[in-house]
């Protein structure tokens, strides 16, 4: 049993789901391994606790041009479908040396409204990927209902000469139904590192009573955030120069680097805008990456 695994198995309570202060949690976890075996990506470890499942491993991209087995693409599922006051998901994926994973997920993640007694949620993501590892995090988009109160955290712990792609969408409020995020908290962390060595550390305190929020300094009002990350490019500068080219040129995203961590960050609010503009510069890096033309998940057409 890993140390994650045992940290589970001493800090998850069983009756505190009952209460109605600050204590309540409602748990629930998964934990995933992925190995290369005899040259194919296979799940070798899914454990989980409570509303957290996946479904099979799927192969659609058959075989590339050296005639290796595709990426295992993996399905993540939350049947309830969001977190609301009380819930803690942690969610821990191991992929190690040469294998190849996509992960995605089947539909939007909702963070609703806390309850009477503002008692928050909480989600963490740790992805650990060894050396000669490649993982793609490519989940839906996350929408953060008005009053929604919760923590965020987002763990990379990348080794040698592993790569990474991954994205972060989220939508605050809800605009169309004249519901927009005016009350509530979110904070979101993300920590990225390559053999124990910081590359990208970032706080993000959503809060609308904040100036930050509304000042053309911070959030500037937008509804609508998005972020996606490359890390194992052999040519940064050359991926750039190709996201500019292939882009819609707007002054809602833009594309940097640093530190060997590429950054494309849109701020807008437009769901389809968002989510496009990560998709379509997914399809131009993932070939720079994986030497792989873009596969859409079957379930992202459903």
């Amino acid at each position: 049993m890993t140390a994650f695994e045992t940290s589970l198995d001493a800090t998850t309570p069983t009756d505190s789901g009952h209460r109605f202060d600050a204590g309540r949690r409602w748990a629930a976890s998964l934990v995933l391994g992925f190995e290369a075996r005899d040259g194919v990506t296979r799940m070798t470890r899914s454990r989980h606790r409570g509303p957290l499942r996946v479904q099979r491993p799927f192969y659609p991209e058959g075989r590339d041009a050296g005639g290796r087995p595709g990426p295992c693409h993996v399905y993540l599922l939350h049947p309830p479908g969001g977190l609301v006051s009380g819930d803690a998901l942690s969610i821990n994926v191991g992929v190690e040396s040469g294998a190849r994973v996509l992960l995605t997920t089947p539909a939007a993640n909702k963070l609703y409204r806390a309850d009477s007694h503002g008692v928050a949620w909480q989600q963490a993501t740790r992805l650990e990927v060894a050396d000669g590892g490649v993982l793609e995090w490519l989940p839906q988009e996350t929408i953060a209902f008005d009053g929604a109160r919760g923590e965020q955290t987002t763990t990379l712990e990348l080794a040698g000469s592993a790569r990474c792609l991954g994205w972060e969408v989220l939508a605050l409020g809800r605009p169309a139904s004249e519901l927009p995020f005016v009350s509530g908290r979110i904070d979101q962390r993300f920590r990225l590192t390559r053999d124990g060595k910081p590359l990208w550390l970032e706080r993000q305190p959503l809060d609308p009573a904040h100036p930050r929020f509304k000042g053309r300094w911070g959030q500037g009002g937008a509804t609508l955030q998005a972020t996606l990350w490359v890390v194992g490019l052999v040519d940064e500068t050359e991926a750039i120069e190709a996201l500019r080219a292939s882009l819609p040129a707007s002054t809602r995203w833009a594309v940097t680097v640093r530190h060997g961590v590429l950054l494309l960050r849109y701020l807008g609010d437009e769901r389809r805008e968002a989510w496009g503009l990560c998709e379509a510069a997914w399809r131009v890096l993932r070939p720079r990456l994986l030497g792989l033309e873009a596969h859409t998940p079957r379930i992202w057409l459903t």
